[in-house]
């Protein structure tokens, strides 16, 4: 006889304003309460601890990537894309976004991503004081961005609040999702509808993409995907991310002496802001079959969460995870998730950051955050304004 045990259940609502608001404090009493716990609100099961989120992310054969947004007509546009694709077709859509994002590809851009990051952190370090998110945090993935894929002329204003309605649909219907609509829609009408190559700029990865589609190697229709993917996720989360540093630096005075004195401790410094400020923090998944996680069976068919946020908060893992220690360099964090769908634009985001990272410690001695304000996402957890104040430029440069 099979004994069936009832599941844990909670009635937290993962995309309310005030998980949002508090994501860190709802995920620790998520993980305490249990390693997998089921969410009658988001019916849905979340998986709450770092192994298990880990190995869930590796078995893409029983968690299918099908459902990565939590309601069905987001899941329904994704479709035939990377991000919602699993083997083999997941390997053919992925293959022309790595491509294009190689570490080969990146060491060809370093050179001007990193000049163009010294050019603004010593521009902004010379005024005393900047807004962080629009003046550094926004400003410089988005230019970067844009370029790299050759979006020209006025779309480019567009690119920005287009990505961020776009994540806002990858959490359940509710009235952010239900606002985001009309401007995601725009996003969506563009890429996969009105978009030619020839209106994006010779030799950019989006120009070598539709290439890619005429010689057959991917369809058309998936062009506009890749591109649209690109577009959202190679900002948002990277902007969100630059933010975090700011504060987390800015917040940790001793640590960024530590990171000056040894810059190279950079990667490593990068790696512990995502791991405790996750800019994704919650990604879908769907079981193709019955399975059991941590003692709990899960149905086939259900609806997953899995909390990267949580994961990489897990004292199971992490000693003394609440502790912001750039020494600790973390390189198994799920800030970009896991396996065949860890984070493809990852290289491009970490090449971008550290060159901002790099450029900071050689132009500022000091700094300190005033005001923070969020603004509310249902996917990722971006900053709306950060008071970067009381700059000490540099008199010598930091030693590299």
């Amino acid at each position: 006889m099979t004994t069936v045990t009832s599941p844990i259940t909670s009635p937290i609502d993962l995309f309310s304003d005030h998980t949002l608001q508090n994501t860190e404090a709802v995920f620790a009493e998520l993980r305490e309460t249990a390693p997998v716990v089921h969410l009658p609100a988001n019916d849905a099961w979340a998986i709450t601890r770092y192994e298990d989120v880990r190995e869930a992310l590796g078995d893409p054969a029983t968690f299918s990537s099908k459902q990565v947004a939590f309601n069905p007509q987001m899941n329904q546009i994704l479709s035939g894309t990377s991000l919602a694709a699993d083997p083999p077709q997941h390997g053919d859509l992925r293959a022309v976004l790595t491509d294009n994002l190689s570490p080969r590809a990146m060491r060809k851009m370093k050179g001007e991503i990193y000049a163009k990051a010294d050019a603004l952190v010593r521009e902004l370090a010379g005024r005393g004081s900047f807004e962080g998110m629009t003046d550094m945090a926004v400003a410089f993935p988005v230019q970067i961005v844009l370029d790299l894929i050759g979006v020209q002329g006025e779309l480019r204003a567009k690119i920005l609040p287009w990505g961020e309605a776009a994540f806002n649909l990858l959490g359940p219907l509710n009235e952010r999702a239900q606002a985001s609509f009309p401007i995601a829609g725009e996003l969506f009408k563009w890429t996969h509808e009105e978009m030619k190559g020839e209106d994006l700029a010779e030799g950019s990865i989006g120009r070598n993409i539709w290439e890619a589609a005429e010689r057959g190697e991917i369809s058309h229709e998936s062009f506009g995907y890749i591109v649209h993917q690109i577009l959202a996720a190679g900002m948002d989360t990277t902007i969100t991310t630059i933010g975090n540093l700011l504060v987390q630096l800015g917040n940790h005075p001793e640590q960024y002496a530590q990171l000056r004195e040894n810059p190279s401790l950079a990667a490593a410094a990068l790696a512990e802001v995502l791991r405790t400020k996750t800019p994704a923090p919650v990604f879908g998944r769907v079981t193709t079959r019955e399975v059991e996680v941590a003692g709990q069976t899960i149905p086939a068919g259900a609806q997953i969460a899995l909390l990267y946020g949580s994961g990489n908060m897990d004292p199971r893992k992490f000693e003394n995870p609440e502790i912001f220690d750039i020494t600790r360099n973390p390189v198994d964090h799920l800030g970009f998730g896991y396996g065949i769908h860890a984070c493809a634009g990852q290289g491009l985001a970490k090449l971008e950051i550290n060159g901002l990272l790099e450029a900071l410690i050689r132009h500022v001695e000091s700094f300190r955050i005033g005001e923070v304000t969020q603004r509310l996402n249902n996917f990722t957890r971006p900053l709306a304004t950060i008071e970067v104040l009381d700059i000490v430029t540099a008199e010598v440069p930091a030693t590299a």
